[in-house]
């Protein structure tokens, strides 16, 4: 069977693509923005790299099938051909790759908001010519909304008389309504990712913009936040491991929180136990410093570049209003599922600090190795599904021609 994936060159992708080929022998049709297959596999080696070598990365490139395209272009940039074989030859969809840019609603609009709506189109196809087995789409705990002091279950995170953080929230929010209301009649699994921050078996990562946050407010001798505040923050590796096991699986449920629920630390617990592994700094936490702080990120924002400044201020802003609503998301669904909870970030928060100050905040991604021959695919594109009942009349797909 085959597995057509969004994002999997990205920070999540690679989790999730990762598991996946570990857990089963399901084949991955991938979307892609790259000019021949050459540049696609050099993209999708930085993206994976992180978890796996050289030699385990070719043996999986015979599981993969590059599909050359942009999820913003009309039908994904693809011809009605590749649409057509695309379509009829996948048996379920992962969409994981969004905008993450909180500041431009532009950017969300068009690809988290476009994008997903062509995502959907293709699996209406896949559903009509011969069922679709699961569409699931990667959300992200932020479609709560405003909250303060609250522990908020999956049946609850959407209000829509609640007001939004920013543009991603928003976008995010309707790409859940579009996939409930538009594929009604296919297995639908929504996963919301919290505050996803490291790696909890290593130290090594390759996204830092949560990170560099996060470093501001180690370093910083006075935070605007109160020390019994919790930050639901969850590990990337619990993510990945979420959604491939509840991908290839049969979920009882069609929203998962991957969250440390109630048992997320609280930033008193999160400076102790940096200060317990080595780090030197010991903040003061003011919280009613934190409107003042935000207007003073107003002004740092627009700061010289050269400066230094502009870019944690930046950070700040976006990040600001998720880390004062010491709001926590419920988890049970997804330990149930999994069978065990995620490691808190207080066991591997300074590793990760010291990763990432070190490394100026930035991966030691590594070329190719000289020589690299990468698997070609041992069974053409829908090889599985081929002979698969159609649900109802078979249809042509509505991609024009």
């Amino acid at each position: 069977m085959t597995v057509f994936v969004t994002g999997a060159t990205g920070y999540l992708g690679g989790y999730a693509c990762a598991e996946i080929l570990r857990r089963s022998d399901e084949d991955l049709a991938l979307l892609v923005r790259a000019r021949d297959e050459r540049a696609a596999v050099e993209r999708l080696w930085k993206g994976w790299q992180l978890h796996m070598d050289a030699d385990r990365f070719a043996e999986v490139l015979g599981r993969v099938h590059f599909v050359f395209g942009d999820l913003t272009a009309p039908d994904l940039g693809l011809d009605a051909g590749t649409w057509r074989r695309v379509a009829h030859g996948i048996d379920s969809v992962l969409h994981i790759a969004a905008s993450l840019n909180r500041k431009s609603a532009k950017a969300c609009f068009n690809v988290n908001l476009r994008g997903t709506l062509s995502v959907i189109r293709l699996a209406r196809d896949a559903a009509d010519h011969h069922g679709l087995r699961r569409f699931s789409d990667v959300s992200t705990a932020a479609v709560a909304g405003t909250r303060q002091g609250e522990v908020v279950t999956e049946d609850e995170t959407i209000d829509w008389d609640r007001s939004d953080y920013d543009p991603y929230a928003r976008t995010k929010k309707f790409c859940e309504h579009m996939v409930h209301e538009l594929l009604p009649d296919v297995p639908r699994t929504i996963f919301r990712p919290t505050t996803v921050l490291g790696d909890s078996r290593f130290p090594e990562t390759t996204q830092f913009d949560m990170v560099y946050a996060f470093a501001v407010l180690a370093y910083a001798p006075v935070v605007p936040l109160d020390p019994d505040w919790r930050m639901d923050i969850v590990p990337a590796d619990y993510v990945g491991e979420a959604i491939a096991t509840l991908h290839l699986g049969e979920p009882a449920h069609d929203a998962y929180s991957l969250s440390s629920g109630v048992a997320s630390p609280t930033f008193g617990e999160i400076t102790r136990a940096l200060r317990r592994a080595g780090h030197p700094m010991r903040p003061l936490f003011v919280p009613r410093l934190s409107r003042p702080v935000d207007r003073l990120v107003d002004r740092l924002m627009a700061t010289p570049k050269k400066l230094g400044i502009a870019r944690p201020a930046s950070l700040l802003k976006v990040f600001l209003p998720y880390l004062t609503y010491d709001t926590v998301f419920d988890n049970r669904r997804v330990v149930e599922a999994l069978g065990h909870a995620p490691r808190s970030f207080t066991e591997y928060c300074y590793p990760l600090l010291r990763f990432a100050v070190s490394s100026g905040f930035t991966y030691p991604h590594r070329p190719l190795p000289d020589g690299f021959v990468p698997a070609r695919p041992t069974r053409p594109l829908g090889a599985a599904v081929k002979a698969a009942r159609p649900r109802g009349p078979a249809q042509e797909p509505r991609c024009p021609d």
